[in-house]
């Protein structure tokens, strides 16, 4: 087509804008900029106590924040809260199995486990298995008290206890997973251990990776409530420096410190763990 011919086309006439026409402006949030001042000036206020008031003493608080017993308190509460989720989660499964169970014994088996280790509370659980031997002196032919000490007492305890609330999180984890999937595989003929591993487990880790997680950071803490045994934990670790110093604040803010920046670094890697699990679904974070 020649040039001539190409001028003689109609063109799309431009429409001007009109010269009153509105002009958009983002909506001002003067209310959300008012909390959140009013929330930092607070956070601000709430620092400056904290660091200027003398009682906290931290002085002492650096002094004995990577002490020897205290240091050797830390470990043993990592050590604890890494038995305790093992084997939790080793226990919690198989009871998890028997509730998914078509054997009716089975399940109410499982369901009976877990509305008992529920419903009676952790520390009332660690004072009975720390007073066992008043029910069974002996267990073949040993004391139990020779048997059964203080730090084994509370990853009994405390197995028992995380192992109710985790065969419920595998549970639910396992039920999230579409029966769709399962009939795919059974058609494809896949054994019942390979649907377990490769198309069951995957899929149910993004339901059961967060609750975990948080079983995780839960079991770190309540660790702490071993000390009534007088386990040499964190928090044990601290009360017996304070018992002979009397620097009862400076101290608990020692457990606190350690507490806060172990369940930072576990919240880290929470993260990471449930993005990993989140791979191709839309709210990948």
């Amino acid at each position: 087509m020649s040039s001539d011919t190409l001028a003689k086309l109609p063109t799309t006439p431009e429409i001007p804008e009109p010269a009153d026409a509105p002009r958009i402006v983002p909506r001002r949030r003067y209310g959300q900029w008012a909390a959140a001042a009013v929330v930092l000036l607070l956070l601000g206020f709430a620092i400056d106590s904290i660091a200027r008031n003398k009682a906290f003493q931290w002085d002492v608080v650096g002094d004995h924040f990577t002490s020897d017993s205290v240091l050797r308190g830390l470990w043993l509460t990592l050590w604890l809260t890494a038995v305790v989720m093992v084997l939790g989660f080793a226990l919690g499964t198989l009871i998890a199995a028997f509730r998914l169970s078509a054997n009716p014994v089975l399940r109410a088996v499982g369901r009976g486990y877990v509305w008992l280790f529920r419903s009676i509370p952790i520390l009332v659980q660690l004072l009975l298995w720390f007073n066992i031997g008043a029910l069974y002196p002996e267990v073949l032919g040993v004391r139990t008290v020779d048997l059964l000490g203080p730090v084994a007492v509370a990853v009994i305890g405390l197995t028992l206890h995380e192992a109710a609330y985790a065969a419920e999180v595998v549970r639910g984890g396992i039920l999230s997973v579409d029966h769709g999937q399962i009939e795919a595989a059974q058609a494809l003929g896949l054994s019942r251990w390979r649907r377990g591993y490769r198309i069951i487990l995957p899929q149910a880790m993004r339901s059961i990776v967060p609750p975990a997680g948080n079983m995780l950071i839960g079991t770190l803490k309540g660790t702490s409530i071993v000390s009534v045994i007088a386990v040499n934990d964190l928090l044990f670790s601290t009360q017996l420096i304070y018992h002979r110093t009397y620097q009862v604040i400076p101290l608990l803010m020692v457990a606190t410190l350690w507490y806060a920046v172990v369940t930072s670094v576990l919240g880290i890697g929470q993260y990471y763990v449930e993005k990993y699990y989140a791979r191709g679904t839309e709210h990948t974070r």
